[in-house]
């Protein structure tokens, strides 16, 4: 995946109103990005952490950069624009790189389904066959809690409790339900719900999978000029969480 200009280096200086960043930029002058994410973006920023922002080129934007990515002092990088995630998991799924998910003839995005109104992130098809895709961005690193430990969610997410209804309401129709974990942080080498930060969640999800929902979790390569979803990576067994 391109991103839609050539990414640009700043210094963070605050996020606020959780749509807002101001920045420093090289020559020394400041500039206020768009922060496409309206999440709690735990341990993604800093003061004085580099980001990278992307520039609209649309005059009628009030804020036409936006921030794309946060490289933490480690060298790991963050992408913190949660659109992205369903932009590299439909450009995986369309080559073929998540293995087990290859097979289907059609892709189709936000296909509204579920007895609670949900709409999908990606439904698969082939022939008679259906597989229904939830896609959750993991940003969430703690190494305090394990070397390159990754958590989700990073917040309580009552959205999230309902999507694994929905799943487990999808196998038990005799469809297959996948919740995909898109890691896009380069420094998580393994993935878990996070029993401390939601416990109602990490519940749900132990129910989800016992009722037959799969989870996958693959990490996104994170370069300046690119993003690529294929690296897999391992979900914790449940007695670890």
């Amino acid at each position: 995946m391109q991103w839609v200009s050539e990414l640009k280096p700043a210094t963070l200086i605050r996020r606020y109103k959780r749509f807002m960043a101001d920045v420093l930029l090289e020559d020394g002058s400041e500039i206020t990005l768009h922060c496409p994410n309206t999440g709690s973006m735990r341990n993604c920023m800093q003061e004085g952490w580099r980001v990278w922002y992307s520039d609209s080129g649309n005059p009628k934007r009030k804020y036409p950069c936006s921030w794309e990515l946060t490289e933490t002092p480690d060298g790991h990088r963050i992408c913190v624009n949660t659109a992205q995630a369903n932009k590299l998991v439909y450009e995986a799924l369309q080559e073929g790189w998540i293995e087990e998910l290859q097979g289907y003839d059609s892709i189709r995005p936000e296909v509204k389904y579920g007895s609670e109104n949900s709409r999908i992130d990606f439904l698969l098809s082939h022939t008679d066959q259906q597989c229904y895709v939830e896609v959750k961005s993991v940003t969430l690193l703690e190494e305090d809690r394990g070397e390159g430990a990754g958590f989700f969610p990073d917040a309580v997410s009552q959205r999230g409790q309902k999507h694994l209804r929905e799943l487990q309401e999808m196998v038990q129709q005799g469809h297959r339900a996948v919740l995909l974990f898109c890691v896009n942080h380069t420094g998580i080498e393994q993935v878990s719900p996070a029993r401390h930060i939601d416990p109602t969640y990490t519940q749900a999800l132990s129910e989800a999978m016992a009722a037959g929902v799969e989870v996958l979790a693959y990490r996104a390569q994170l370069d300046i000029n690119y993003a690529r979803l294929d690296q897999a990576l391992t979900l914790l067994p449940e007695s670890q969480w």
